[in-house]
């Protein structure tokens, strides 16, 4: 019997200026399930993220999260639905510590401030950071700050975690971190969605992937399908983007 759908997109249209971004999407993301998202640059992966999320509003079509229509709604609702996100660009407050912007990510999502306290310190472990727990995060590296970013989608209890070019220019030792991490959530049950560039991660990590390219879905299903389909070849692998 198959995982029930966690989240569902219904036609999904965006468009700036005249030009379409999102062009009636389609899928669904079942509880659980780790899913790809790939295509080349301006293939309306992040605009698709923002519509999820709450950043952009839908001109028509439907974002359901457990059956509950959530288009339109602000990103801090959307946040306390369950559906948490990991940006491009690191978004973290470089004049707290590690631990307090975990806290601040766990204090927003409702937790008490002890168990956020303790919560936090359960998360840096897990990524290595124990021992930055108390330096201002603007003193770490860029890929120490994502990992802090990383880290504040685990505060909360997520439904769905989505992660956009998690592994854009980091170093090695820190995308095994951040894939690690994602391994072992998935096999305990949590649902991602991963955008990325990064072939080899996607391969490994996702058993489905979907292809985008010029704001429509291309292809979709197991990830060596998707990987060895034609039109996602001539629109991806074969060097539109990278």
């Amino acid at each position: 019997m198959s995982a029930p759908a966690l989240l569902t997109l219904s036609e999904l249209r965006k468009s700036f200026g005249g030009i379409v971004a999102v062009d009636d999407v389609t899928l669904a993301v079942a509880a659980g399930e780790l899913v790809g998202l790939i295509g080349p640059n301006g293939s309306g992966k992040t605009t698709l993220l923002n519509l999820v999320t709450g950043f952009y509003p839908p001109e028509r079509g439907r974002v359901r999260l457990l059956g509950e229509d959530i288009a339109g709604h602000r990103p801090n609702q959307i946040f306390r639905a369950g559906v948490v996100r990991m940006f491009q660009q690191v978004h973290v407050f470089r004049r707290l510590t590690a631990l307090q912007n975990l806290e601040v990510a766990g204090r927003t999502a409702g937790l008490t401030a002890s168990a956020a306290r303790a919560r936090a310190g359960e998360v840096l472990a897990v990524l290595g950071l124990a021992a930055h727990a108390d330096q201002d995060v603007g003193e770490l590296s860029g890929g120490q700050q994502k990992l802090v970013e990383f880290g504040g989608c685990f505060m909360p209890e997520p439904k769905l975690v989505v992660l956009d070019e998690p592994f854009a220019a980091i170093h090695p030792t820190v995308k095994q971190v951040m894939v690690e991490v994602i391994a072992e959530r998935h096999a305990a049950g949590q649902a991602f969605m991963v955008v990325s560039h990064d072939i080899p991660a996607i391969m490994r990590l996702c058993p489905r992937t979907v292809c985008m390219n010029a704001g429509a879905v291309i292809a979709d299903g197991p990830t060596e399908e998707v990987m060895a389909d034609r039109a996602v070849v001539e629109a991806y692998l074969g060097g539109h983007g990278a």
